[in-house]
């Protein structure tokens, strides 16, 4: 964890392949960095005899000495691309040292090898970009945090009580009601701040991001490259990294963050105790601290979610008996002779043959799951407004409040341009440049229009137009598997399988769509990244936002198609007996169930979000690093010399260690496999009511699964302070509104809740669901089927004159037969009808829970204003003690020069000055220092 004097801290690591170059350079040459030939800084596993001890002699400086020509490895046409590398490398580290920082580099003794460039950020680098980037820093006052009285506190009490087994054990403060006033550092001010340790002042997450800003803004002169990112996109270095804490785990007694948060946390054996957020955010950063915080509260919300699920499927497994419409399905003394399935090799079948799916369908099509939908439309609501307001109180507790436009503004222009967008301003200029044939001495800012990037976007267009079109072929391909798989089975001459055709075929169906979605989905982040990159945008947030809204676009559509398309429309376009509507020749629209699509979009749900979230969410999450950290090893042994390397230590270093993991690609992933699943939950949970209970199963494992790999099997990220979660807040709230109104039309148009309502209130004769069945069911003369669609060696043919199906048509004996009737019409009304009623009062008892629940909460708003006071009064009592002090130099001056009267007036007259202008000054100097 540190140089090799085993003081300085290792703050960040560069990392890059070397091969030895010819030695066409003059020896001894004097140079601030170090020759070509060898290295130059001390190696923290120690250095050879032949190496310069080039240790930070003097304020961090390099100091190169005489050296014994190494032996040197013709390389060949490499020779050139691997100088000019090494050129841009020395250039880079001398710019770090000139900003201040000090590095320290392994030796080169092997003719080709890894080797590592360590950098440290003493105290006069740290307090200036501290300054610069308006760190928040603890200062020595200390105020009460004021807590709610009354009940709450009470209640409060006991819970922390009741869930203290809970608590992860974890360093609390010594007094959790007293908070240290914070305020960006100022070197001016440096009196004003907790300061016991200078190298301790600053934590490790701290000192590495000012490493990294440092990093990511210091320019090399060669191929106009800016920072660390385009270096590395150049493939001048391989890595670059802050360190973790040491190990995770070990027998040593020393312990650390990184081990604290692998024992307390990223266990799946503390899969009950809560989450130390405060540490995390302390070891990883704001961003990554709010994601675990979201993902936490998203988890805790789900219970009572899932709690009334299985309420509600209870209710549907209690009155399955008492429901009557499934009763008469399957009393055989109905004998409701149904029409065939399928031209000519189908035969006309009973009702009572499909009494198992009618059952089966009432545990999901009751009429609580209309209740259960409004519950959720408001759990969405609630688990967002909730979401605000621990989102402040983290704001507050993290000193993330004075974020404000002065400071965003700054850190906007701070952002640094991505490397790709440099290299495509530089190919601009060059083409400019060639195309007037002009090197004027104007300085020209140039910038990418929308003209440069016009060819991206229609890129863009067309192949998200593609991708999608290609998700509903899929779709559509998979519709097609499912109509002559069943005509093929339907010509088996087993029994079994002929009576098993719709089971077997929706099944295999529902697997070949979860693999299809899970192929497509890892194809489709593909594409979204590249897309994104032919945008060339100028900053890493705008690339963020865009790459999020695309494959948020893309893998919503692949993921849900196949449901929409079971709920919406499959069994509406069928036509009738004597007229159906056929894909191909001889091929029907394949219909519904005759218990209604609901079953079916249940199978097909619960599979597709159980499947993604088993394989694609965990075997993918923990198989994929592992694979990809094994493959990293076995190339990097694969390309190291087999020559011995003295200086190697025996024990791997912490920063062999670092690189071997995987490097952190942000959180995109991780949210995106939480929204889906939001997604699965919330927009057709009238189908499905245990979708929140198997997604806190899920979630449950999930965080620590996120936890483990982020503590134990990525690279330490770069700390990024944000404020909020950003876009995905947005999402989130786009896909709970679009939940009211997906579920209003499930439950309108896929279940039979609306049908049965009607019935019962208008057209039963004693207001019961009897005779509900009959009710739905059209009659169909059979001698109107078309020639060679009747069924061949049919048991039923000699007896069947009319056969029935499902649809509200006029009987054939009407004069307007097959028309739809009366009662079509009415139930249709009746479904738009509880569509807009639905959806205005799930909306309506949205915005009024959102108006209840503040989006801060009381007690947060006034330590925010209490803060503030108590930050303006510091300030005061610390500048009238700077006051006061200067009045007792001046009154100490006064009597010790007594004797010199010339010296005296003058000395005075001097000070007297200065004390008149501190008096008269102190209100606008006091208020200049103390604005909040």
């Amino acid at each position: 964890m540190h140089f090799k004097d085993s003081k300085r801290k290792v703050d960040y690591v560069l990392a890059y392949h070397y091969r030895k170059r010819l030695a066409r350079h003059l020896p001894g040459v004097g140079s601030p960095g170090p020759t070509r030939g060898s290295a130059s800084l001390v190696s923290n596993g120690g250095a050879g005899r032949g190496c310069a001890e080039l240790q930070q002699q003097e304020g961090g400086q390099r100091v190169p000495q005489e050296q014994p020509r190494p032996e040197v490895i013709e390389l060949g046409p490499l020779d050139a691309l691997e100088e000019e590398k090494q050129l841009q490398r020395e250039e880079y580290e001398r710019n770090l040292v000139e900003a201040g920082l000090e590095i320290e580099k392994d030796p080169e003794n092997k003719s080709q090898g890894l080797s590592f460039v360590r950098i440290h950020a003493p105290w006069q680098v740290l307090s200036r970009e501290a300054e610069l980037l308006k760190i928040k820093m603890p200062t020595k006052k200390m105020y009460e945090i004021t807590e709610e009285g009354g009940i709450l506190k009470t209640l409060n009490e006991i819970w922390c009580k009741l869930t203290e087994p809970l608590q992860p054990e974890v360093p609390q403060p010594e007094n959790a009601n007293m908070k240290c006033l914070s305020y960006p550092f100022s070197r001016e001010k440096v009196y004003l701040y907790n300061i016991k340790d200078k190298d301790t002042f600053f934590d490790n997450a701290t000192r590495s991001r000012i490493v990294h800003e440092i990093l990511k803004r210091t320019p090399t002169k060669a191929r106009n490259s800016m920072g660390i990112g385009t270096l590395i996109a150049n493939n001048v270095y391989d890595a670059a990294y802050p360190l973790h804490d040491g190990e995770y785990e070990g027998q040593n007694d020393d312990m650390n963050e990184r081990k604290l948060l692998y024992q307390e946390w990223a266990r799946y054996g503390a899969f009950y105790k809560f989450q130390p957020i405060d540490l995390i955010r302390k070891y990883f950063g704001e961003k990554i601290g709010l994601y675990f915080a979201w993902l936490g509260l998203y988890t805790e919300f789900l219970i009572p979610s899932s709690v009334v699920g299985i309420i509600v499927f209870l209710y549907g497994c209690i009155t399955i008996e008492s429901d009557i419409p499934s009763k008469e399905m399957c009393d055989q003394s109905n004998a409701f002779t149904m029409c065939p399935l399928c031209d000519k090799f189908c035969d006309y079948w009973n009702l009572s043959s499909a009494c198992a799916t009618a059952r089966a369908s009432h545990l999901f099509d009751n009429p609580a799951t209309v209740f259960f939908s409004i519950f959720m439309a408001l759990w969405a609501t609630m688990f967002l407004e909730q979401w605000k307001r621990l989102q402040m109180r983290l704001s507050y507790f993290w000193d993330l409040t004075g974020l404000e436009e002065e400071e965003v503004i700054f850190l906007l222009f701070q952002e640094h341009p991505r490397p790709e967008y440099e290299t495509k301003l530089l190919q601009k200029k060059l083409k400019n440049e060639k195309m007037t044939n002009e090197h004027s001495n104007e300085d020209k800012k140039e910038k990418l229009t929308w003209t440069d990037r016009l060819p991206g976007y229609a890129a863009n267009f067309g192949l998200i137009l593609f991708m999608i079109s290609l998700t509903f072929s899929a779709v559509f391909g998979v519709m097609v598997y499912r109509i002559t798989t069943a005509a093929a089975l339907s010509f088996s001459t087993n029994a079994t399988t002929r009576s098993n055709v719709r089971a077997t075929v929706t099944a295999t169906a529902v697997i070949i769509n979860l693999v299809v979605i899970l192929i497509l989905d890892e194809i489709y982040g593909a594409v979204a990244k590249w897309l994104t990159e032919i945008e060339v945008p100028k900053t890493e947030k705008t690339f963020e936002e865009r790459l999020i809204l695309k494959a948020f676009l893309l893998k919503f559509v692949n993921s849900y198609a196949p449901i929409f398309y079971v709920a919406f429309f499959k069994g509406r376009f069928v036509g009738r007996p004597g007229h159906y509507v056929y894909v191909f020749d001889g091929y029907r629209m394949e219909e519904c169930a005759p218990g209604g699509c609901l079953m079916e979009l249940c199978i097909q749900l619960s599979i597709i979000m159980l499947g993604k979230q088993l394989i694609q969410n965990n075997l993918f999450e923990i198989g994929i690093p592992k694979l990809k950290k094994l493959f990293r090893k076995l190339k990097d042994e694969r390309t190291e010399s087999k020559e011995m390397d003295t200086n190697q230590s025996k024990n791997p270093q912490q920063w062999d260690l670092d690189y071997i993991l995987e490097p952190f690609t942000g959180l995109t992933p991780e949210y995106m496999e939480m929204i889906i699943q939001f997604g699965f939950v919330t927009l057709f949970v009238a189908s499905f009511p245990l979708a929140p209970l198997f997604a806190l199963l899920n979630n449950v494992i999930e965080v620590r699964l996120d936890a483990k790999k982020f503590v134990t099997e990525l690279r330490r990220p770069d700390t990024v302070r944000e404020k909020d979660i950003g876009i995905w807040y947005n999402i989130l709230s786009g896909i709970g509104k679009l939940s009211v109104i997906i579920n209003a039309f499930v439950i309108a148009v896929t279940s039979d809740f609306i049908p049965r309502l009607m019935y019962q209130y208008a057209y039963s004769q004693n207001g019961t669901m009897h005779g509900f069945i009959n009710h739905t069911l059209s009659y169909f003369n059979v001698s109107h089927l078309k020639a060679g669609t009747q069924p061949e060696n049919s048991l039923f043919a000699q007896d069947v004159l009319f056969c029935r199906f499902k649809d509200y048509r006029e009987p054939p004996w009407s004069q307007n037969q097959y028309e739809f009737s009366k009662q079509y019409w009415a139930v249709l009304s009746a479904r738009l009808a509880f569509v807009i009623l639905f959806q205005n009062l799930v909306m309506f008892l949205s915005v009024l829970v959102d108006w209840m629940i503040p989006d801060i909460p009381k007690d947060i708003s006034e330590q925010i204003k209490k803060e503030k006071s108590v930050l303006v009064d510091f300030f005061l009592k610390e500048e009238h003690e700077k006051l006061k002090l200067i009045e007792s130099f001046i009154a100490h001056d006064r009597q010790k020069h007594t004797s010199a009267a010339k010296g005296k007036r003058s000395r005075a007259a001097s000070f007297s000055q200065c004390h008149h202008s501190q008096t008269g000054n102190i209100a606008s100097f006091s208020s200049q220092h103390t604005e909040v």
